[in-house]
């Protein structure tokens, strides 16, 4: 189970209740945006699982985000 896992839990959650309800347009689109969130929650995860293994895809491209501002 991933830290993004309740995320998906709540799409589901909101879908279930969409269809159930009669909102068939809503569900419909909560099925499509789940089947994004879960393509970039694993995209994520194979990211992470690639820097912990010590690959990176650029020289120079560890940064952090501070007040909007990057910094090396």
């Amino acid at each position: 189970m991933t830290e993004n896992d309740w995320l998906l839990d709540v799409l589901v959650d909101l879908q279930a209740f969409a269809t159930a309800n009669g909102l068939g347009a809503v569900a419909e689109h909560l099925g499509e945006t789940l089947k994004v969130a879960q393509a970039e929650i694993s995209s994520q995860e194979e990211k992470a699982g690639a820097q912990t293994d010590g690959e990176q895809s650029q020289v120079g491209s560890n940064f952090r985000v501070v007040g909007g501002d990057q910094h090396s």
